[in-house]
């Protein structure tokens, strides 16, 4: 009898300014993937909190010690024994008007197993009126992380980094065959871009990509364009969220990666 092949989900939600609520929600919606049978769970950028700049500084915690952000999925995870990203986990740093924007992996028995700290920083004027100045309250990170899960070394990214193509290929470097992008992606960009650019890094990559998402409505003009989805080595979208909140969820053939990396080799035609 052929083994099931491992699954994977990408959650869906419209984070607010209710910390509570959000994790009630993120809590959900991950035991729900895990009975669905995803073995590994991606939450998006902002899951705790996506509202006015001040109530990020009210959460944030050390890492990797944490606080009761982290030790609630830790034990999630443990639980039901499987693995989390914490897709934007905001990080204490010496700075009280300062985070880090950082990427939390958990695995299967609770343990941080790697934490990646946000390097693109999102400072933009939108067309809609939305200015987003991320680097007056965020730390850039300076450090390129992948690690080791269950379904194959996973590269660690968030949302605007998605634009930035060398990082990924840093991943392929260090053995990565899956990648994540959790990310809050604006309405005004992603509606053009977020399909494009996530099957590009999955092509060019030759790696699954696991892309958690924001959508809806916020607070005040802060709009998300969700489409959470989960794409093949081929760039071949498996599943996505419609409208709301919910997961994508789809298989990881290892094979199926091998057989793309072989018949098409460009990963090893580089001249540069």
């Amino acid at each position: 009898m052929v083994a099931p092949r491992p699954k994977v989900a990408a959650i869906q939600m419209t984070s607010i300014d209710d910390v509570a609520k959000n994790l009630e929600r993120a809590e959900a919606l991950t035991r729900a993937a895990i009975a669905d049978g995803a073995a590994l769970v991606v939450l998006p950028e902002c899951f705790a909190f996506l509202g006015p700049e001040d109530g990020k500084f009210a959460i944030v915690e050390p890492l990797p010690a944490g606080g009761p952000i982290l030790k609630r999925f830790q034990a999630l995870a443990q639980e039901t024994r499987a693995e989390l990203v914490l897709g934007g986990f905001y990080e204490q740093t010496p700075n009280p008007r300062k985070v880090r924007n950082a990427c939390v992996h958990i695995g299967e028995d609770g343990s941080v197993r790697a934490v990646y700290r946000k390097i693109h920083l999102f400072d933009v004027d939108l067309p809609d009126g939305t200015k987003l100045e991320e680097s007056a309250s965020v730390v850039p990170g300076d450090e390129v992380v992948v690690t080791d899960t269950r379904l194959g070394k996973l590269g660690l990214s968030v949302c605007y980094d998605l634009r930035f193509p060398e990082l990924y290929r840093q991943h392929v470097e260090r053995g990565a065959t899956l990648l994540t992008v959790p990310a809050a992606f604006t309405l005004t960009t992603g509606k053009d871009h977020w399909h494009v650019l996530l099957r590009a890094r999955a092509i060019e990559s030759q790696c699954y990509v696991i892309a958690a998402a924001q959508t809806g409505h916020h607070f005040g003009t802060r709009r998300s364009y969700g489409h959470a989805l989960i794409s093949d080595p081929w760039g071949c979208v498996l599943a996505e969220c419609g409208e709301g909140e919910g997961y994508a969820l789809a298989s990881i053939d290892e094979a199926a990666l091998q057989r793309v990396r072989a018949s098409l080799p460009s990963l090893k035609h580089r001249r540069l």
